[in-house]
Formats: C-alpha cells, sequence, structure tokens
C-alpha cells in the first residue's frame, strides 16, 4: 500500500499519541510523486472526517500489482467486500487483498491460472456490474472451488492484520509489551452493558 502525500487537513496533520489515549497515526510509509510501472494500478481516496482519515499519512492511497490487471485487481477488491462485507472498512483494505493475491500469483503460476480463471468466470457471470443480492449469489455458486477458497483464504489475513482495519474496528494492538491490557482498555467495552462489580470486579493490582 502506498499513500500519495498531498497537503494534509488541520485534523490529519495533528499528531496522536498512545499517551494521550488517541489511536496512534497509521504505521504506513509515504510514498514519492512517482509513476507506477506495475501491470495494474488500484488507487482510491480514504473518506474524509472518517477514523482513518485522521490516521492515514494522506487520503489517497495506490497499489501497484505486477500480474493482475487493474480490472482483475478491483473483481478481488469486490470479492473480498462480498465475503466479509463491512462498511467501516474502506476499499483502501480490500486493495490489500488484491495485492497479497497478486504477489502469490506473480511466485506461482499455478496460483496465477486459478485466480485468472476464477476472475474469468466472474466476469462471465456479469459479477462487475451485478447489484448486491446477484453478486452474492455469483459467489456463492463458487463456494468449494479452488478460486473460492484462495481469495477466502487470504482474506482472513490481509482484512483484518494491518494497521487500518485495527483503527476501524477499534482494536489498540499488541499490547503485551506495554504491561497487557488491565491499565490499558481492559473495562473500555462499548458495545454491551456495562457488568454489575460482581461479574466483574476492579482488577487485581497486587
Amino acid at each position: 500500500m502506498r499513500f500519495i502525500p498531498i497537503a494534509p487537513s488541520a485534523d490529519a496533520a495533528s499528531a496522536c499519541h498512545e499517551d494521550s489515549g488517541q489511536v496512534p497515526r497509521l504505521n504506513l510509509p509515504l510514498a514519492r510523486r512517482e509513476f507506477l510501472k506495475g501491470s495494474g494500478i488500484l488507487m482510491g481516496t480514504i473518506a474524509a472526517g472518517s477514523v482513518l482519515a485522521a490516521l492515514a499519512p494522506s487520503p489517497v492511497w495506490a497499489v501497484e500489482l505486477k500480474t493482475l490487471s487493474q480490472a482483475q485487481g478491483q473483481a478481488l477488491m469486490a470479492m473480498g467486500r462480498v465475503l466479509y462485507p463491512h462498511k467501516k472498512l474502506p476499499d483502501a483494505v480490500y486493495a490489500l487483498l488484491a495485492k497479497d493475491l497478486d504477489a502469490k500469483a506473480s511466485g506461482d503460476a499455478a496460483t496465477a491460472k486459478v485466480l485468472q480463471d476464477g476472475i474469468a468466470a466472474l466476469d462471465k457471470a456479469g459479477f462487475a456490474k451485478a447489484n448486491e443480492q446477484r453478486r452474492l449469489a455469483i459467489v456463492t455458486a463458487l463456494e468449494g472451488q479452488p478460486f473460492f477458497n484462495t481469495v477466502r483464504g487470504q482474506c482472513v489475513t490481509s482484512l483484518y492484520d494491518n494497521d487500518m482495519a485495527y483503527a476501524a474496528f477499534g482494536y489498540p494492538g499488541s499490547s503485551w509489551e506495554k504491561g497487557g491490557y488491565i491499565t490499558r482498555g481492559f473495562q473500555d467495552l462499548k458495545w454491551l452493558p456495562a457488568p454489575t462489580p460482581e461479574q466483574s470486579p476492579p482488577p487485581f493490582m497486587g
């Protein structure tokens, strides 16, 4: 994932520090203004006002594909959304899925053929122009096939094991090296009713 540096907004320019209790800025590399020479290029922006817009080094992102075309990368992104739909995750996260699958295809001819044949099947079924319900039906029909299993298996890592997903879902990241979660978010759960003192006594600090 490359972020194309442009003039940041006032919110994005303000630093976020762990000591202040805010989520730290995304640990993602800035890109120089250079021409991307990959087989396909995926580009987009992160919505202004979102959590990620204030954390990313730039709202503009780009992913370079070495084996797959832009259209093929977009098909994989769309399939990823069908398999694991999250409105709070921007396209930039689903682009990581396409990038990781492209990397596998670059190093393995068999994987490349599986992906290319699978994407061709999506195209034949009219996946790109289909509505959400039809897209779900198309992807469901592929369940159990090597293409389906390859994409779904990669989703687990590509979509959830990255700083953008952590920020979107409110996961503060690894805590063992900072003393654990007892004093860093143990009681931060917001989407369930607060437990009674008997159900959740204060942590023992001895």
